[in-house]
């Protein structure tokens, strides 16, 4: 098992790359805000419950992908409401199955996020699209963004298309293509 943790900033192309990967491979795609909207619809974003029952969701779900054999692509993006130490936690619960994480690290110039975030697809999920938010916080976004570990692969998103970049992605890590 195989967990591709696809990481990066706000507006970077993460579920869009993520879903041409899993297109390309077959593995299936966890964007963190599927369980980032189910307990934002029961705890206020930020608070100590969110915080904790967010993380257990992501982690179980990694956990039992990884003792089904079943790989995943996993989106992510660093921001100070996360825990320290989750990617690490991430980690030792796929490997504690036997699985294995590759961290792919998504980069965006600001120009282009800031062009990126008010796009109406962002809508999806609630996403950020406040341009004078983004700018508030983009000195904690990168603060949390330096405690990632290492990436196996790291792509300009704004050089590559989506689908350019996934089979990058794949070919990196080697992982097959359907």
């Amino acid at each position: 098992m195989k967990l591709v943790f696809i990481y990066g900033p706000v507006a970077s192309g993460k579920l869009t790359i993520a879903r041409e990967l899993g297109r390309l491979t077959g593995l299936a795609v966890f964007h963190n805000h599927l369980v980032v909207d189910a307990v934002a619809s029961v705890f206020p974003f930020g608070t100590p419950q969110f915080v904790q029952l967010r993380e257990r969701m992501w982690l179980d779900m990694m956990r039992e992908a990884a003792q089904a054999k079943r790989s995943l692509i996993f989106t992510f993006a660093p921001e100070p409401s996360v825990a320290e130490g989750f990617p690490q936690r991430a980690v030792a619960a796929v490997e504690a199955a036997g699985g294995s994480t590759a961290f792919v690290q998504l980069r965006v110039p600001v120009a282009e996020q800031e062009r990126r975030l008010v796009a109406p697809g962002r809508t999806e999920f609630g996403k950020l699209r406040s341009l004078e938010l983004l700018r508030q916080m983009q000195a904690q976004f990168a603060a949390s963004e330096r405690d990632m570990p290492q990436a196996q692969v790291a792509v300009d998103t704004s050089a590559v298309q989506p689908p350019a970049a996934a089979r990058a992605i794949a070919d990196a890590l080697g992982l097959p293509e359907i």
